[in-house]
């Protein structure tokens, strides 16, 4: 079994609505409160990263399964949004929503196109952060299949 550790440092000088940063190898940012939730809303925050994380672990699952399942495509563009409520004080990260667009090949036949959108779903299920966060957040997905430009 392979493990691979990921590490990330974290520095808040300052009281709730100040600026802290995070650092990781290949990510540097300031992180504040959204302004959505009465903070500065400087740099990120944990709200668009879980989004963030969601986000590109299942485009990058789904284009590696559309590679293996040597399904061409011409592009690959996803818009993802997250609902967080808010009922009495309390902030609950409720859903994440996926909406892949795939633009297959002017030549795609009817069975790529129905690869495309059954690759689209089972992504979704294999990616690593939708398991991590399987019954805490709802995640779902609205897929476009297009063919050619």
């Amino acid at each position: 079994m392979a493990r691979h550790h990921f590490h990330l440092q974290a520095s808040w000088p300052g009281l709730r609505n100040d600026v802290g940063t995070i650092s990781c190898e290949q990510l540097k940012t300031k992180v504040s409160i959204p302004k959505e939730m009465a903070g500065p809303g400087i740099g990120t925050n944990p709200d668009e990263m879980l989004l963030g994380a969601a986000a590109t672990c299942y485009i990058i699952t789904l284009a590696a399964m559309m590679e293996r399942s040597h399904l061409e495509k011409e592009d690959l563009t996803m818009n993802s949004e997250a609902i967080v409520d808010v009922t009495n004080g309390v902030f609950t990260y409720q859903q994440i929503i996926h909406r892949p667009l795939i633009i297959l090949k002017e030549s795609a036949t009817a069975h790529e196109i129905e690869l495309a959108r059954k690759l689209a779903h089972k992504a979704e299920s294999s990616c690593m952060i939708s398991r991590a966060v399987q019954g805490n957040v709802d995640i779902s997905l609205e897929e476009t299949i297009q063919v050619g430009r």
